[in-house]
């Protein structure tokens, strides 16, 4: 299954992020502009798809990765800044960076935690053991860095990519409840029935919450959350 989230409306105008509190990450990222709502043409990045609901996801288990899923720390912004696992699997957190973070889950169903990690150290690998739609990750030293995670007990799961578009391989045929999740949008979704075989096409459209012709500036990430 297959498809593009497509934004209707005129997207907020991206707000510069002040780094000025590191010098090292101010050197790099004088431009920084906030990602809460990232649209390229019309198309909606760092969207989370999943299957939330149906008998082939519902009914039955399935393996857990031993591969971790990455997230990193570059330029002082986490990436990718929407990540999908399954519970169980390793999220392991880099930090490219030349200079200190601290990385701080706040997840309601899944035991909390927060570690320093110093430039280029050692990965930070943890494990979410419970569901959960989704986890937000923030960096205590930088209030504008932001990440998200989505648990799962299946891996019928994707991310919208810059150009808006996502896949889910493998998908048994079936009926479904899909979702599709955004940070600030919010989250909508519809059923779908997959036949045999069928390399479905499902398109999603979201629309702006400011209105058609908004010029409102997107700050969310410039204040501590």
């Amino acid at each position: 299954m297959s498809g593009t989230i497509t934004y209707a409306g005129q997207p907020p105008t991206r707000a510069k992020i002040d780094m000025g509190t590191d010098a090292i990450c101010l050197k790099g990222n004088k431009n920084a502009g906030t990602e809460s709502i990232l649209v390229t043409n019309g198309r909606l990045a760092n969207v989370f798809v999943y299957v939330k609901s149906g008998a082939a996801v519902d009914n039955f288990a399935f393996v857990v990765p031993a591969t971790p899923v990455v997230l990193d720390q570059a330029g002082c912004r986490f990436v990718p800044r929407v990540v999908g696992l399954q519970a169980g699997q390793s999220l392991a957190v880099l930090n490219s960076d030349p200079t200190n973070h601290n990385v701080h889950p706040v997840p309601i169903k899944n035991p909390e935690w927060n570690q320093s990690q110093p430039p280029q150290g050692t990965p930070i690998e943890k494990r979410f053991n419970q569901p959960e739609i989704m986890i937000p990750i923030k960096c205590n030293q930088h209030p504008w860095m932001k990440a998200w995670v989505g648990v799962l007990n299946h891996p019928f799961f994707a991310v919208s990519a810059r150009d808006g578009s996502y896949r889910i391989e493998g998908l048994p045929p079936g009926d479904y409840t899909i979702a599709i999740w955004h940070e600030v949008l919010g989250e909508q979704t519809t059923s779908v029935l997959i036949a045999d075989r069928e390399d479905r096409t499902l398109n999603f459209t979201v629309k702006s919450p400011v209105g058609e012709g908004a010029s409102k500036r997107d700050t969310r990430e410039t204040s501590v959350r």
